[in-house]
């Protein structure tokens, strides 16, 4: 992937790999039936695998307005993934649980991330976990504030 003799930058590297990730997740999830998922989806269902929110608690999972996970919530009910029912702690509250599809769709993306994965320490070996120690660091680190001088005039 390098040009004439130059390293390909670490982003486009990390870009490309993700999305051959999320490729190879995605055919999997199609191949099961479940081809009308997306990216949005998909941190619906790592929330609500922690178990049933209101839409208010999924949007600060998702860092989002609650409009927008409500927006979410109300197309992945029409795909029959979640339904809304009422909390059982609260008469006035709705919570969000998954459908039998959405806990089946779930399953079958649970399985293709370990297949990828597994494949993946096929190749790379214990290089594989190194691999993910460090991101799980880099990921945590502080964003530097940019400085001014750096900023477009």
């Amino acid at each position: 992937m390098a040009v004439q003799g130059q390293a390909v930058d670490l982003g486009i590297l990390l870009g490309v790999a993700f999305q051959e990730f999320v490729r190879e997740l995605q055919v999997a999830l199609a191949a099961a039936g479940f081809d009308d998922l997306g990216r949005s989806d998909g941190f619906v269902f790592r929330s609500l695998a922690i178990g049933p929110m209101t839409v208010s608690e999924l949007a600060g999972h998702l860092e989002i307005t609650k409009q927008g996970a409500a927006q979410i919530i109300e197309d992945m009910e029409r795909r029959g993934y979640v339904e809304r029912q009422p909390d059982p702690g609260d008469g006035r509250a709705k919570i969000v649980v998954f459908t039998e599809r959405g806990r089946r769709a779930r399953e079958v993306g649970v399985g293709a991330v370990d297949a990828i994965e597994a494949r993946w320490a096929a190749t790379l070996g214990t290089e594989l976990h190194e691999l993910r120690a460090m991101l799980e660091v880099v990921t945590e680190l502080p964003v530097p504030a940019r400085p001014v001088s750096d900023l477009p005039s």
